[in-house]
């Protein structure tokens, strides 16, 4: 029954694995994690290496190597448990693989570890995840216009993320909040994103560590009259986060979208009569009129300036 629900999964999220495959990051990724066995088993190469094993085999894993091999497979388990997205699955199983590659590879030779931990230093530096492109109704604030936005109209709640580039975390609950934007997002009730990474006195004002030892990112708050009303992940008194899984299902929950969704098309609704009891006529605008409106909404910044 679990092979069966792995194959189905594996071909579910076929497509996007695909794509997966047209970036460098993934393919070098990849790579990376199965270097060991690569060596291990290769014809020609595995010949000349060392080994433990009492029939001399050195073509075949070791007693102590399928020990660390069984051990990576538990904890790559245990933390895939908390996974929301498939980026986080996969992200979670390169690191891992690349510390038990570590091991391995100066247990075998203290040159091919050397060798191996050159490369995986030379890929933090080269290699960055990819940042999510995909579609969203999300405003993008800095440190000069959030304060400006979350108090210009005090009808309008706002539901806005505080995150840094370079977590994994908020990478990979990128396309997540985007889903929730393009479902929920109205008049009434909109979606915004600050880099704290960036923009550091905005992390201090909203009292949000950006230590990735305090947990705190990525960070959700909910707006309304341009005031604080809830804040996930919620911060103990040590100035740590309170364990908290950011999926849909929780963000739905905790901050009531449907309820505000509701409540937001209901004030939409109640603008119209009003202008219809005012007898105000509607103005007819030209295409152009619109372009030029929406080129004037865009977000100060756009995610490709970040």
């Amino acid at each position: 029954m679990a092979l069966i629900t792995g194959l189905c999964t594996f071909l579910y999220h076929l497509p996007q694995i695909y794509k997966w495959l047209l970036k460098p990051y993934y393919i070098s990724s990849l790579f990376m994690t199965v270097a060991f066995l690569v060596v291990r088993k290769a014809p020609g190469l595995c010949e000349h290496l060392a080994t433990q094993r009492e029939d001399g085999n050195s073509c075949d894993f070791d007693w102590r190597e399928l020990e660390i091999l069984m051990f990576l497979s538990a904890i790559v388990m245990m933390k895939n448990r908390r996974a929301i997205t498939l980026e986080q699955h996969a992200g979670n199983l390169f690191l891992f693989s690349k510390v038990a590659n570590v091991m391995l590879f100066f247990r075998l030779d203290i040159r091919l570890g050397l060798l191996y931990l050159v490369l995986c230093v030379v890929f933090l530096m080269t290699c960055k995840p990819p940042l999510y492109m995909g579609p969203e109704y999300i405003k993008y604030f800095s440190d000069k216009t959030i304060d400006e936005e979350l108090q210009r109209d005090s009808r309008v709640t706002w539901i806005v993320e505080f995150y840094a580039n370079w977590s994994s975390d908020c990478q990979s609950f990128a396309p997540v909040f985007a889903d929730l934007s393009l479902k929920y997002n109205c008049a009434g009730l909109k979606f915004g994103k600050v880099d704290i990474g960036r923009y550091g006195d905005i992390s201090e004002r909203f009292k949000i560590s950006t230590s990735p030892l305090s947990k705190q990112l990525p960070s959700l708050m909910l707006f309304q009259e341009g005031r604080e009303v809830i804040r996930r992940p919620m911060v103990d008194n040590k100035k740590r986060a309170v364990s908290w899984t950011f999926n849909e299902e929780n963000i739905i929950r905790e901050f009531n979208l449907n309820e505000l969704f509701q409540k937001s098309k209901k004030l939409n609704k109640g603008r119209g009569l009003k202008e219809e009891q005012s007898g105000v006529q509607p103005v007819e605008v030209s295409d152009e009129l619109h372009s030029e409106t929406n080129n004037l909404e865009q977000p100060t910044e756009s995610k490709k300036d970040q």
